[in-house]
């Protein structure tokens, strides 16, 4: 009784959280950031005052989740964040993934789907945080370039989406092409999370049967001349990707246990 109890209560909870997170998006988007767009003229202050809101907001969304026992987690190695121009390249097992890691960055930026650039309730925090749309492949690994490049930290998942259940990888060779071409050492993040929760395929009010836990680790940084010596960027690009689709399936496993 107490377990089933404690399943509608997360399941609630659930419920009221990601109604929250959408309400607040849709009056910050009303309020805040017309405001940004009104009072800062200069583009890259009003993009780091943005990111700076996204960053709050996210890290509150986190820890509201938290508060309402849906989720505990461990952050090994955030230090290594406190740098700028960083690639963060990271594995995708659940929807909040995103959250996570914006809300450890205060200049964090991404790509995202171009369509958020023209829906009403997210086009003024993606236009305000100047947010890279992926509208071309060539335009976008530039647009990458040049955000690393300006010193923003720059947030890509090679997978494109969620991992699936089945914890099988495949990675796109895009970002492998933003470090070789740019000539920029990735910072890999590795996210476990156990149970399986917010996975591709399932709906948010699927549950787990108990709160997931997540661990979430920043790697060594991860050099990218041992792939470009003696080749052309075609082949580093797609040797750099093999071996990033090793390397997350290698360390899949959390190195330490989550805690609360």
């Amino acid at each position: 009784m107490t377990e089933r109890c404690n399943y509608l209560w997360r399941l609630l909870a659930t419920a009221i959280a990601f109604s929250l997170f959408g309400l607040g998006g849709a009056l910050f988007s009303l309020s805040v950031f017309p405001l940004l767009f009104l009072l800062v003229w200069d583009a890259e202050k009003r993009a780091r005052l943005s990111r700076r809101v996204v960053q709050i907001s996210f890290a509150t969304f986190v820890r509201l989740m938290r508060a309402l026992g849906l989720l505990s987690y461990r952050i090994v190695g955030a230090e290594k964040l406190d740098r700028s121009g960083l690639l963060i390249l990271a594995n995708h097992p659940t929807l909040i993934d995103v959250v996570f890691l914006i809300s450890l960055l205060p200049n964090a930026d991404c790509v995202v789907k171009s369509s958020l650039a023209r829906n009403p309730f997210t086009r003024g925090p993606v236009r305000a945080s100047g947010y890279i749309c992926n509208d071309s492949s060539e335009g976008l690994i530039q647009d990458c370039i040049h955000s690393l490049r300006a010193g923003n930290n720059l947030v890509i998942f090679p997978e494109g989406t969620r991992t699936p259940l089945d914890g099988s990888l495949r990675l796109q060779r895009g970002a492998a092409n933003i470090a070789v071409r740019g000539q920029r050492s990735i910072t890999p993040v590795t996210i476990h999370c156990e149970p399986r929760g917010l996975a591709k395929g399932q709906p948010w009010w699927r549950i787990p049967a108990r709160p997931i836990r997540f661990t979430i680790e920043v790697r060594d940084d991860l050099p990218v001349e041992p792939f470009t010596q003696d080749c052309g960027e075609a082949i580093a690009a797609r040797s750099l990707t093999h071996y990033l689709h090793d390397f997350f399936l290698s360390q899949s496993k959390p190195h330490a246990k989550p805690g609360t």
